[in-house]
């Protein structure tokens, strides 16, 4: 359940907290006043889509949170996230919307994306819109309906696994099926660019290679030089005088004293040493000198081989290799272009079978969503009917389609508003007033099948009046009863209905315009449902029948109780 919504800096609200209630909590005011404006702050703290323009003009952010109470921990989304409820089962959301399009997210206190924040929030609340009722008019959703309510997920997935393991094949045979013309000219190019790298003999790690042989040989003489210093310095000339000769000569001339104490023992040991290893030193330096051989032959080879590999890869991938991979997959297109024919033959028959599987499953889900349909048409008149829409008939009709991501099935809403009259799709005969109502029967289907704990309706009231107005009143006090509703409304009979009422209002301080959020006592709402009733005119006459209206409420919402205590 909503506990409290804080609001900062969201359009024309500059500061709100608003502490819902159990029940049915209604928010009423005038037009522009700012109702709809809380109900874009909750959208927003729920993870919905926001526009910078939806932060208050001179605010650098806004801030939006709210607070959920008896939440389960195995919420859907929670652990994804690694967020958690408290001890007491309480979930707070929070959202800090940027001038610069950033968001920054929390779920109790832990960060989260605002794909996390929707998926978290979309468990917990459940907004109906002004423009809600348009869906209807979709007849692409009337199936997407029917899957919620009747819970055909496993009929479903199973369907879609198959119809999935058609679709690849399908794409597999459509590859294979190219003009002979298309796949001749493919067919060619693949021999021409396998030719190409076979004769070229790539080798992997050649690269790097060609590459420390090509800077050695671009640098010979300067190497040969280096080794001939080098080599001189450590070993001297024919007549000797390199460094090793000289260690050597030192060695022995300390050699006799060294038995003379143990620091001098010491220092002909390291002597000794010096000596082996710059001895080992000079045959390494004097080995690669020998055996390196700069050839101008060579190094045009090396320059050419690395030219060619600079050319192949500009073709066929940025190493030796990706270019080896790409060899390989060549190799294995000419390879089923070749048998092509085989391949066809037998992926048409594996379409044959998956066809087949993808009816079979198509109509398990057929008979799945059929025995829903029936459930729902039957629970969608009994709502109708508690919505004064005794005379009108709802059906829900089947037709067979071409298979699809969604099944077989063309499923759409049928109604006929009148005795007499044949069944028709909705988008032809439904009246604005007559759309909210099977909107707000449908969802309050729907709900029932939902661990939802919260529902929200957006002026659910559009071309709704009279006894319709009293009936949707009494509807909306009746799932109120099994969920949290939140309700914005310009009907009295709505108002008056609710167990808690809050009235948006629209004022100027200091020369910027304001909206605050105000919970209502009961003279307060007299008031309140006399300036819907009458406008700016408010009469004794308006105060009185809004008094009647409160008092007829209160009897209605009482006689809820007591036959929800009856059913106990």
């Amino acid at each position: 359940m909503l506990e409290v919504l804080h609001i900062e800096n969201i359009a024309v609200i500059e500061e709100a907290d608003i502490q819902f209630h159990a029940g049915f909590n209604a928010l009423t005011g005038e037009t522009g006043a700012g109702k709809s404006i809380v109900i874009d702050a909750l959208g927003a703290v729920l993870g919905g889509r926001t526009s910078r323009e939806l932060i208050r003009t001179g605010a650098d952010k806004a801030f939006v949170s709210a607070v959920f109470s008896a939440v389960t921990p195995d919420l859907p989304g929670l652990a994804e996230c690694g967020a958690a409820t408290d001890e007491d089962g309480n979930l707070l959301l929070q959202r800090e919307i940027f001038g610069d399009g950033k968001n920054v997210c929390r779920v109790n206190g832990r960060p989260v994306t605002v794909a996390q924040l929707r998926r978290i929030g979309a468990d917990l609340l459940n907004i109906h819109g002004q423009h809600d009722g348009a869906q209807l008019l979709d007849e692409e959703q009337h199936g997407a309906y029917l899957d919620r309510f009747g819970g055909t997920e496993a009929a479903l997935s199973a369907y879609q696994k198959s119809y999935s393991i058609l679709t690849e094949l399908r794409a597999r045979i459509r590859t294979l099926q190219m003009d002979e013309a298309e796949k001749a000219r493919r067919m060619d190019s693949l021999r021409f660019q396998i030719d190409e790298l076979e004769r070229a003999k790539l080798v992997p790690g050649e690269e790097e290679e060609l590459n420390a042989r090509r800077n050695l040989l671009r640098n010979g003489e300067k190497y040969l030089s280096a080794l001939a210093g080098a080599d001189y310095c450590l070993s001297g000339d024919e007549d000797g005088g390199g460094a090793v000769s000289r260690l050597r000569e030192a060695a022995e001339a300390l050699s006799g004293i060294r038995t003379l104490g143990e620091d001098l023992a010491d220092l002909c040991r390291r002597l000794e040493d010096l000596h082996s290893e710059a001895y080992d030193l000079a045959e390494v330096i004097r080995d690669k000198r020998g055996e390196f051989d700069f050839s101008p032959a060579e190094l045009d080879a090396v320059e050419s081989r690395s030219d060619q590999l600079y050319r192949l890869k500009k073709k066929y991938g940025a190493t030796v290799e990706d270019m080896l991979v790409y060899l390989e997959k060549c190799r294995e297109e000419l390879d089923a272009m070749e048998t092509a024919d085989d391949t066809l033959a037998r992926l048409e028959q594996q379409q044959s079978r998956a066809e087949a599987q993808v009816h079979a499953a198509g109509a398990a889900l057929t008979e799945v969503r059929k025995a829903a349909a029936q459930v729902l048409e039957e629970r969608i008149q009994t709502e109708l009917r508690d919505l004064d829409m005794h005379k009108v008939r709802f059906s829900i009709e089947f037709a067979e389609k071409e298979p699809g991501p969604d099944g077989c099935d063309a499923i759409r809403f049928l109604m006929s508003a009148n005795v007499g009259e044949e069944l028709r799709p909705i988008a032809r005969i439904a009246s604005g007033g007559e759309l909210a109502r099977i909107m707000l029967a449908l969802k309050n289907v729907l709900a029932e099948q939902e661990a939802i704990g919260t529902l929200v309706f957006d002026e659910v009231d559009t071309g709704v009046s009279g006894r319709a107005a009293q009936k949707v009143a009494e509807k909306l006090a009746q799932v109120s009863r099994r969920k949290q509703v939140l309700c914005v409304t310009h009907l009295p009979q709505l108002a008056a209905m609710a167990d808690v009422h809050f009235s948006v209002e629209k004022g100027e301080r200091d020369g910027r315009t304001y909206t605050r959020v105000v919970q209502l006592d009961r003279e307060q709402r007299k008031a309140e449902l006399a300036r819907i009733t009458g406008g700016s005119h408010v009469t004794e006459a308006l105060l009185e029948s809004a008094g009647e209206l409160l008092d007829g409420a209160e009897a209605y919402r009482a006689s809820l109780g007591q036959s929800s205590e009856r059913s106990v």
